[in-house]
C-alpha cells in the first residue's frame, strides 16, 4: 500500500513537472523563440503554477513575469545572472534565502502578497542588489514590523520606490538616525561646520559628540584628513545596525 502510494505521487510529480515545462515551451512558442540565447523576456503569470523547471538555458534573460501563480520556491532562478526586472508577487513564497542574493542586475522586485516573515533574512538576501530600485513587499507578514519601512531604507539604499511609495530624504535621515546614530552625529557635525572629537567608546547622546571641539591651527587639508580618520574610526566599529523585531519568530 505504502509502495503504491509512493508511486502514484511520483507519477503525480511528474505530470506537473511536464505541465509547467510545456507552459514555458508554449511561452517561447508565442514569442517566437527559436533560440534559447534570444529568450530575454518570459511571462509565465497567472498559470496556477506551483513550481517551474529551470530556466538556467535562458543565459541572457531579463524580464521575468511569475506573477499570480502558487509558487513556493524559487530554485529555478539559481543561473539567471542578467536578470533585471523580476515579478514574483501574488504567490506563496515564504522564504527567499539563497535563491535571489546573485542577482546582482535586478532593478525591479516585486514580492508583495506573500508569506515572507522574516524581515532581517529577507533584506540579507537582497543587499548585494546595488542597482535595485523600485521593492514591493507589502502585505507580507514581514510588513507588520513597527520599524519595517525605515530598516529596509537603511539596509538598502538603493531604493528609490519602497511598496509603491517614494523614499524621502527625511525618511532616510530616520533611518540613519535609528540604525545608527553614531554616524548620524558625525553627518550633523560635519553639516554644521564642526569637528568630530568623539574617541572611540563613548556613548550615544554624550554632550562631546554635538558640541565642537577646539581646532589647532594647521593646512585645511591635513585638518581634513584628520576629521575623515576620525569618522572612518567611528563607521569602523559602530557600523553594525540594531535589528528589529522579526514578526512571526
Amino acid at each position: 500500500m505504502i509502495l503504491k502510494c509512493h508511486v502514484h505521487k511520483v507519477k503525480l510529480h511528474k505530470i506537473k513537472l511536464q505541465l509547467h515545462c510545456k507552459a514555458v515551451e508554449k511561452q517561447l512558442k508565442i514569442c517566437g523563440f527559436k533560440r534559447n540565447v534570444d529568450v530575454l523576456v518570459l511571462y509565465l503569470a497567472g498559470q496556477g503554477l506551483r513550481s517551474i523547471p529551470s530556466l538556467s538555458r535562458f543565459h541572457r534573460l531579463r524580464y521575468l513575469w511569475i506573477n499570480n501563480n502558487k509558487i513556493e520556491d524559487l530554485t529555478f532562478l539559481i543561473n539567471n545572472y542578467c536578470l533585471t526586472e523580476l515579478y514574483l508577487n501574488n504567490n506563496e513564497l515564504t522564504d527567499v534565502s539563497g535563491a535571489l542574493k546573485h542577482l546582482c542586475a535586478l532593478q525591479i522586485l516585486l514580492l508583495h502578497n506573500n508569506q515572507l516573515k522574516k524581515l532581517g533574512k529577507t533584506v540579507k538576501e537582497l543587499k548585494g542588489m546595488i542597482s535595485l530600485q523600485t521593492l514591493n513587499l507589502f502585505h507580507n507578514p514581514l510588513a507588520q514590523d513597527p520599524d519595517y519601512r525605515l530598516y529596509v531604507i537603511y539596509s538598502l539604499p538603493s531604493v528609490q520606490l519602497l511598496d509603491r511609495k517614494s523614499v524621502t530624504q527625511r525618511e532616510r535621515e530616520s533611518a540613519l538616525h535609528l540604525y545608527n546614530r553614531e554616524r548620524s552625529c558625525v553627518m550633523q557635525s560635519i553639516a554644521f561646520g564642526k569637528r568630530v572629537n568623539t574617541p572611540l567608546g563613548t556613548t550615544v547622546g554624550s554632550s562631546r559628540c554635538t558640541q565642537p571641539a577646539r581646532r589647532l591651527m594647521m593646512p585645511s587639508g591635513i585638518y581634513h584628513n584628520v576629521v575623515n580618520l576620525e569618522i572612518t574610526q567611528i563607521e569602523y566599529h559602530l557600523r553594525t545596525p540594531k535589528m528589529p523585531f522579526y514578526y512571526g519568530q
